[in-house]
């Protein structure tokens, strides 16, 4: 048998394996799921640490005794995006771990660099408030347009906000009416209130000047 068929055939079985586990989840039997998460992630898979890890922080892995930090920490140390961000997020919020703001910026920022829209989320906001990091309203900035390019549109309607004031980045009413419409357009009455508003003071005209005498 050839190296390449050897490695499509691993490949589906994988892929069969990760198909059968969500399956079982899916349809309520967690132990089924678990099982399967358990014998993936036994080979190193980082999906299979990850989804085992999250499955046993949920309570549902009933006789499963495994400490689902060390898990959740070897699939983000893996690359995974989705494990950094919640892995982040645990350091941000002190869920099962020691409450890290830098820690979470840490794992916030190796997602968001694997374009994790959350996680540019989180990331922007911890450069703009401060959490973890040196406040940086130009970083903040910077990763909120990326989640607001990926479509968020609480990212589309904070970027708005920064480009209207000229917070971090350079004062720009026609871009920031863009964002606020592309929000609102999503759904967000905020976002909707202020384009409105914007579009009638950038529309407002001058008062006629008084009669000469």
């Amino acid at each position: 048998m050839s190296r390449l068929l050897c490695a499509i055939l691993l490949t589906v079985s994988v892929l069969a394996a990760d198909d059968a586990a969500f399956s079982a989840y899916r349809d309520g039997d967690h132990q089924a799921a678990l099982r399967l998460y358990r014998e993936r992630a036994a080979n190193g898979d980082p999906l299979a640490l990850y989804n085992y890890a999250m499955v046993l922080k949920r309570g549902e892995g009933s006789g499963d005794t495994t400490d689902w930090r060390p898990l959740l920490r070897r699939a983000a140390e893996a690359g995974l995006a989705q494990a950094a961000y919640a892995l982040g997020v645990a350091y941000e919020n002190g869920d099962g771990v020691g409450r890290s703001q830098p820690e979470a910026t840490r794992w916030f920022r190796q997602a968001a660099l694997s374009g994790h829209v959350e996680a540019e989320l989180s990331l922007a906001t911890q450069y703009f408030l401060g959490r973890g990091v040196t406040r940086d309203y130009r970083e903040a900035a910077r990763w909120y347009r990326a989640a607001a390019e990926h479509g968020h549109a609480g990212a589309q309607y904070l970027l708005a906000s920064m480009l209207e004031h000229g917070d971090g980045v350079a004062r720009d009413l026609m871009e920031a009416m863009h964002w606020y419409s592309l929000a609102a357009r999503q759904g967000d009455q905020a976002a909707a209130l202020q384009a409105k508003r914007l579009a009638q003071s950038m529309t407002v005209s001058p008062p006629n000047p008084a009669p000469c005498q």
